[in-house]
C-alpha cells in the first residue's frame, strides 16, 4: 500500500495532503495548512521577501516531518503563480532542497488547471455537462470547460486574490473607485476569451479554492428564509456577498463566521471575481467543492503507480489527446510519426537486455517518436533544437514539465549530433536520466530510420541479441527496404558506441 504526498506552494498559502492508496483507492492520512503569503511582496516588486520565504520553509519542514513519519513512498511540491512570476525562484527552490531534500517543481497555470481538474471530476459525481470548473488561487485563475470528464478548453488568468488586493484594494474599507477598476479589469481579462468559454453553454459550474469555501460558508447567512445548501451558492447571493464585503472594514470582516482573519484580508477581490464570472457566464448559481490541486496530484502519482486503474487510463488518454494536438498543431506527418513509434515499441520490448531501460522510458519514448518533427514548424534549418524548444515548453497534457523536458531531449538528437555530458539539454535532466538518455535516443534513431523513406516499408522487426552482436530482421512489404537497412546500418557505430555490441541487420522475408 503506497503512500503519496502532495505539497502546493500557493501564492497565498501552503498546503499539504497525504494519502494511501488501499485497493485502488486513495485514503487521506493527513492533511495540514497554513497561510504564508508568499505571492504578496511579488506582486508588488516581482521578488519573493525573504521573511515570507523563511515563513514557507518553516511550514515546509513541518510538512516534511509530517511525511517521513507517514512512511511516504513519493512526494511531489509543485508550485504555482507567485513563483511563476517572481525573479528569485531559485532561491527559495535551493533553500527548500538544501532544507527538506524535496524538489520544487514550478508548473504552468494550465498543467495547475489540469490536475484540479482530475482531482475534481475523479472524485465528483456530475450528471450534467458541460462543466464550467473554476479555480481562485492567490495569484491566478483558471477556467476549464470539461465535457464527460474530458478537458474541451482551459485558460489560466491573472485574477488571484492576493493579487488583485495588491494591486486595487488600498483602502480600508475599499473606495468606489477602486472596486470599479478592480471590475474594469477583470471585465478586460475574461472578455478576451468570453466567447470562446461561453459557446459551450455550461450546464453546471464548479468553484474551488479556500476563497470558495469561505463564500460558501458566508453565503448561509445571505439566505435566510431561503432553502439552503451549504455546498450551493446561487449568482444573486454570490453578487450580494461580494457587494456588501467591500462595504466592510477588516476588523468587520473578520468578525464574520466562517471567515479567518487571513482570508479576511484578501476576500473582497476573490469574492468580486466568482461574482463577476458568475455573472458573466449567465450562471444561476455555483457549487463550492472541497478538492482541487493537491487531490489531482495524488491522483497523478497514483496513476503512475500503477497505469491500469481507471484514472490511469484517464491521464494515458490525456496524454494521447496532447501529442496528437501538438503533431496536428505543428504540421508533423502524423502517418510518418505513427509508424515510427511503432517501429520504437517494437525495439524497445524486443531489446530490453540490451537497453536496460526502465519500463517508463517505453512512454516517454513512444512521446519523443510522435513529436521529433514538430521542430520544422519553425524553421528545418536547426529542426531538432527547435523541436526541442517546442516539447519542452508546450502544453501537453498529462506530461509534467520534467517529463517534456526528458521527452524533448530524446527527440533533440536525431540528426548529425549525439547527446554530450556538457550539453545543457542534459544539464537540465536529473542524475539517472543524463545516463539513460544516450540509450533511449539510440533506439528511436534506429526507429526513424526503419522509415527513412516513409512508405511505412518496414513492418516489424524481429532482434536476437548474443553476447557481442545484436541482429535485426526488417520484416517488409512490397518486397524491399533497402533505404531503410543502409540507413539502420549507419548508426552501427554509434549503437557500439552505446551498447558495447555490434549491429547486424537484413532483410528476412516479405511480410
Amino acid at each position: 500500500m503506497p503512500t503519496f504526498a502532495a505539497v502546493d506552494v500557493g501564492s497565498n498559502s501552503v498546503r499539504l495532503k497525504i494519502a494511501k492508496l488501499v485497493r485502488g483507492r486513495l485514503e487521506t492520512v493527513h492533511e495540514d495548512r497554513e497561510v504564508t503569503r508568499l505571492g504578496e511582496s511579488v506582486f508588488r516588486s516581482g521578488l519573493l521577501d525573504p521573511e515570507a520565504i523563511a515563513h514557507t520553509v518553516k511550514v515546509l519542514r513541518r510538512f516534511h516531518r509530517a511525511a517521513v513519519s507517514a512512511g511516504v513512498d513519493k512526494v511531489r511540491v509543485v508550485a504555482t503563480s507567485a513563483m511563476r512570476d517572481t525573479r528569485n525562484a531559485a532561491s527559495f527552490i535551493e533553500w527548500v532542497r538544501s532544507t527538506t531534500g524535496w524538489r520544487v517543481e514550478i508548473i504552468s497555470g494550465i498543467e495547475e488547471g489540469r490536475l484540479i481538474h482530475l482531482g475534481v471530476v475523479s472524485n465528483t459525481r456530475v450528471n450534467t455537462w458541460p462543466l464550467l470548473l473554476m479555480d481562485l488561487g492567490g495569484g491566478s485563475c483558471e477556467l476549464t470547460i470539461s465535457v464527460d470528464s474530458q478537458i474541451r478548453s482551459m485558460v489560466s488568468l491573472p485574477l488571484g486574490a492576493v493579487r488583485l488586493t495588491e494591486e486595487f484594494i488600498q483602502n480600508d474599507p475599499p473606495k468606489k473607485k477602486d472596486i470599479e477598476r478592480l471590475h474594469q479589469f477583470i471585465g478586460e481579462e475574461v472578455g478576451r476569451l468570453e466567447r470562446r468559454m461561453r459557446r459551450w453553454s455550461p450546464k453546471l459550474a464548479v468553484f474551488t479554492s479556500g476563497t470558495a469555501a469561505a463564500l460558501a460558508e458566508l453565503s448561509v447567512n445571505f439566505r435566510k428564509g431561503q432553502v439552503r445548501r451549504e455546498d450551493y451558492v446561487p449568482t444573486p447571493v454570490l453578487c450580494r456577498i461580494a457587494e456588501e464585503l467591500s462595504k466592510r472594514t477588516l476588523a468587520q470582516r473578520r468578525l464574520l463566521p466562517g471567515l479567518g482573519p487571513k482570508r479576511a484580508e484578501i476576500i473582497i477581490a476573490g469574492a468580486i471575481v466568482y461574482a463577476d464570472l458568475a455573472e458573466r457566464f449567465d450562471l444561476a448559481g455555483v457549487q463550492y467543492s472541497p478538492l482541487g490541486l493537491r487531490d489531482g496530484m495524488l491522483l497523478q502519482m497514483a496513476a503512475e503507480f500503477d497505469r491500469h486503474t481507471a484514472i490511469g487510463k484517464r491521464i494515458e488518454s490525456e496524454r494521447q489527446t496532447g501529442l496528437a494536438w501538438a503533431v496536428s498543431h505543428y504540421g508533423a506527418d502524423e502517418a510518418f510519426a505513427e509508424h515510427v513509434r511503432d517501429l520504437t515499441m517494437q525495439l524497445f520490448r524486443q531489446l530490453k537486455p540490451v537497453h536496460r531501460l526502465p519500463e517508463d522510458y517505453e512512454e516517454w519514448l513512444t512521446a519523443a517518436a510522435m513529436l521529433h518533427e514538430i521542430g520544422a514548424f519553425i524553421n528545418r534549418t536547426g529542426r531538432h533544437r527547435h523541436a526541442y524548444y517546442l516539447i519542452a515548453n508546450s502544453e501537453l497534457y498529462g506530461f509534467a514539465t520534467e517529463q517534456r523536458r526528458l521527452i524533448a531531449a530524446i527527440a533533440r538528437y536525431m540528426g548529425k549530433s549525439k547527446p554530450l555530458p556538457q550539453d545543457r539539454v542534459l544539464r537540465l535532466l536529473p542524475a539517472l536520466d543524463r545516463q539513460l538518455v544516450p540509450r533511449a535516443v539510440m533506439l528511436l534513431r534506429m526507429a526513424r530510420a526503419l522509415n527513412i523513406g516513409r512508405k511505412g516499408a518496414v513492418q516489424r522487426v524481429r532482434a536476437c541479441v548474443k553476447d557481442s552482436t545484436v541482429d535485426i530482421k526488417l520484416q517488409t512489404r512490397h518486397g524491399g527496404a533497402d533505404l531503410e537497412l543502409w540507413q539502420l546500418l549507419k548508426e552501427g557505430s554509434y549503437f557500439r558506441e552505446v551498447f558495447g555490441r555490434d549491429l547486424v541487420a537484413d532483410v528476412s522475408s516479405t511480410a
